[in-house]
């Protein structure tokens, strides 16, 4: 209700992970609700009504989004999960990064006929510690054998210019079969979601057609 005082009409419905792998991992998880859940809950203040029922004589304009984890070994299930949070009321997905070019067409070959706004997440490595790091200890985040390799023993700017390189090659996979993406800024790099910004915005800039001279 916060949020949509201020004026916040986009909201991203997660369970979230276990507070055990966080950086507090004596706090108590609360699993009132999982992201069905609060998606059902949201999709009620849209319709005007709280969680309990009662009538809120106004409604909030959520634009509802979920997540979805390509990475998972058995896709398929992720798929039926996402289908549970379309049929509650998700009006956009968010996927967790993907490190395989090749998975950006398995996504979208397993998730078109859904005809909802797909953004596939995009993060650029910043070294080979940091690879190693995020697929070894994050949650959803799988990085290929062959991406391992080309990080590994690159560190500082040569890390970072691989990284680059390899997020640039994601964008560009992703952008065959989806109309957008996001870009997940690593450890408050911004520097780095710059240039992937510039990057795909000259892209698109020197492949779309332009009119005919007359």
């Amino acid at each position: 209700m916060g949020m949509h005082a201020l004026g916040m009409n986009h909201v991203l419905a997660l369970t979230g992970d276990p507070a055990k792998v966080g950086d507090h991992p004596g706090a108590s998880s609360v699993y009132d609700v999982n992201s069905i859940g609060l998606i059902k809950t949201i999709k009620r203040l849209n319709e005007g009504f709280a969680a309990n029922g009662r009538d809120l004589k106004d409604r909030t304009r959520f634009l509802i989004g979920c997540a979805f984890n390509p990475n998972s070994r058995n896709i398929d299930s992720q798929v039926r999960k996402l289908e549970d949070k379309l049929k509650a009321g998700a009006h956009f997905v968010m996927t967790q990064p993907i490190f395989d070019p090749a998975l950006a067409r398995v996504t979208f070959e397993k998730t078109r006929a859904f005809g909802v706004p797909i953004l596939v997440g995009v993060m650029p490595l910043l070294n080979a510690r940091n690879t190693e790091f995020l697929h070894n200890e994050v949650p959803g985040i799988v990085i290929p054998d062959s991406i391992r390799e080309r990080m590994r023993g690159k560190e500082g700017p040569v890390g970072n210019s691989e990284g680059l390189a390899v997020a640039r090659n994601l964008c560009d996979a992703v952008l065959e079969f989806f109309s957008g993406i996001y870009l997940i800024t690593p450890l408050m790099r911004y520097d780095l979601t710059v240039e992937l910004s510039r990057y795909v915005r000259e892209k698109e800039a020197a492949t779309r057609v332009k009119p005919s001279a007359r």
